[in-house]
């Protein structure tokens, strides 16, 4: 069969040339033929969705099991009514915030949509592709396209034409050229039938940014593992070793340095080695290929099918991979290698959890942190170690010494009163003296950090959010209570006066700053600490067990703001 192919990347060339190809292109998938398109995420195999024996001849193309079903791809939420029927509000709450782009509902089908489409299942799986050129394409052609990623069965998809040429030649009568895929892995898919919204797959809109807008997801036994051999998947990515080079891989999740260590143990001469771009020095003898810097996770997802394919041209016998972790589009690109793995997973270091607290004095953080403590965990208390540095390191006490002279007493004891009453009612002088101490105190606390290996650990910070150190931690909590309270417990606690209590408090960030800051508040309103207590230990036990499990299964729901 010979291959038509439009090369529409000229963006200079003539508007009547680029139309022509779009109509040429939509006439074959009219006619039932196969057409590749393009997309922001991966290039598609498409056929009229509504053809079956065009569809059809998608699954001879690829190779892929008739179990597995495919995609429609449609121009907007306009087209939903045609295909798909009890279209929960839902859908276009999503559909208005994320078409066009890569998240896939899956819904109640309606009879129009032929069974091969989704293999014989009573739902359909529906997305609205951010491409205008395969927009266009099925606009013209005035039918939904059906397409998977138009690469053989259980290969790497393919995110530029040339990657398609080398899987489908003599496979398709139309091959539309869009130049490399902006995205680079596939489309989230999410299950709107069930009482609950269902993550069936990962991509290129995170989960993080999906429940921002819907809340709480459900995810799917199949994000984190291959399903059973009897059972039906409902969606495509589901069931079947994908994205696969020829050589088996083996994924290593973790710190990525430990990772990159336990990769560097087990290399061989034959060993090829998927790595962040600060690790590759760690690799000279092997090929190496860079996901790219460990935090850009959308270079990652560009690179991932790209970098796999590129290992059928080397001759390595097996493939070492870095994991990124879950957030964001992080966990549809260690879904990919993971089941490019077929689940074969190392552990590189034993799941630590890091836990930041914060809120000011009197808050009852003294109170958490022991019982997280009688909980078997450990504690880093940056009071101590500032109190520490103060004592050991003569650079920190001179410069403290230069910007606020007097604190220091004439045999060189600082009168921390004297400092108190110089910072607290002073912002700009507090800012002062918290700059000095963060560039002291924060290597330190790095080190002691990267230095826990496993357990759970709570780093104790009033300082916390402006230091920046709850970038380090799994999860931040703000230790929160009424002010007359704190009042109360701080003149109790350091023997001081009211006055001194609440000019203490005033120099310190609100309850309303820690809230919109922290992933979680942990309210204290009671009277005494044992009270308090077992509230406490109720909250950290729910919060460990949820930690632990998102750990064990890749699963990151860190508030924070992700790239959609």
């Amino acid at each position: 069969m010979e291959t038509v192919y439009y090369d529409l990347r000229d963006t200079k060339g003539k508007k009547q040339d680029i139309e022509d190809k779009i109509r040429a292109a939509a006439r074959i998938l009219r006619d039932g033929g196969l057409v590749v398109i393009p997309t922001e995420t991966v290039y598609g195999l498409g056929a009229n969705g509504l053809d079956e024996k065009a569809v059809q001849r998608i699954f001879e193309a690829k190779g892929r099991p008739q179990d597995n079903p495919l995609i429609l791809h449609i121009t907007g939420q306009q087209w939903l009514p045609r295909y798909c029927q009890e279209i929960p509000p839902l859908a276009y709450v999503l559909t208005r915030k994320f078409w066009p782009g890569p998240l896939t509902l899956v819904l109640k089908r309606k009879s129009v949509v032929p069974d091969v489409v989704t293999a014989g299942l009573d739902t359909v799986a529906v997305r609205c592709p951010n491409n205008q050129v395969t927009l266009s394409i099925i606009r013209e052609a005035g039918v939904p396209i059906a397409a998977p990623s138009a690469n053989l069965s259980g290969k790497p998809s393919c995110t530029t034409a040339q990657e398609v040429i080398e899987d489908m030649e003599g496979k398709i009568d139309g091959l539309v050229d869009g130049g490399p895929c902006l995205v680079g892995v596939e489309s989230t898919i999410l299950d709107l039938t069930g009482e609950q919204p269902r993550l069936l797959r990962p991509g290129g809109v995170s989960v993080e940014a999906l429940e921002r807008i819907i809340g709480p997801i459900t995810v799917d036994k199949a994000v984190t593992g291959l399903l059973p051999e009897e059972e039906k998947p409902r969606a495509p990515g589901m069931k079947y070793r994908h994205y696969a080079p020829n050589a088996p891989i083996t994924v290593f999740t973790g710190d990525p340095e430990a990772s990159a260590r336990e990769i560097a143990s087990r290399v061989g001469p034959n060993t090829g080695v998927i790595c962040f771009d600060e690790f590759t020095r760690l690799f000279p003898h092997q090929v190496v290929r860079s996901l790219g810097p460990y935090e850009d996770k959308q270079m990652h997802a560009q690179r991932l099918f790209h970098l796999l394919r590129s290992f059928d041209l080397s001759t390595v016998t097996e493939i070492l991979a870095q994991c990124p972790d879950s957030r964001g589009i992080g966990l549809a690109v260690g879904n990919r290698l993971k089941r490019a793995a077929g689940f074969h997973v190392v552990e590189s270091d034993d799941q630590r959890i890091i836990l930041g607290i914060t809120g000011g004095s009197g808050a009852g953080k003294s109170t958490a942190l022991e019982v997280l403590k009688e909980m078997g965990g450990s504690v880093i208390d940056c009071d101590k170690l500032y109190s520490a540095l103060l004592d050991e390191n003569q650079s920190l006490r001179n410069e403290i010494n230069a910007s606020f002279p007097g604190v220091f007493s004439l045999d060189d004891v600082l009168d921390r009163k004297a400092l108190g009453q110089e910072v607290f009612s002073k912002p700009d002088r507090m800012s002062r003296l918290n700059s000095i101490v963060y560039k002291h105190l924060l290597p330190d606390l790095e080190r002691r950090i990267a230095d826990v290996k496993t357990g759970i650990c709570a780093v104790d910070g009033i300082s916390l959010i402006e230091s920046g150190l709850d970038r380090l931690c799994d999860r931040t909590i703000a230790v929160t209570s009424p002010i007359e309270l704190r009042v109360r417990r701080i003149m109790a606690r350091d023997g001081i006066s009211e006055d001194y209590a609440r000019l203490r408090i005033s120099a310190q960030k609100t309850d309303e700053f820690y809230r919109s800051k922290c992933d979680y508040e942990l309210g204290n309103a009671a009277e005494t600490p044992e009270s308090f207590r077992e509230d406490v230990r109720i909250f950290f036990r729910r919060l460990i067990d949820e930690l632990r499990e998102e750990k064990r299964y890749g699963i990151n729901r860190k508030a924070e703001n992700y790239d959609d």
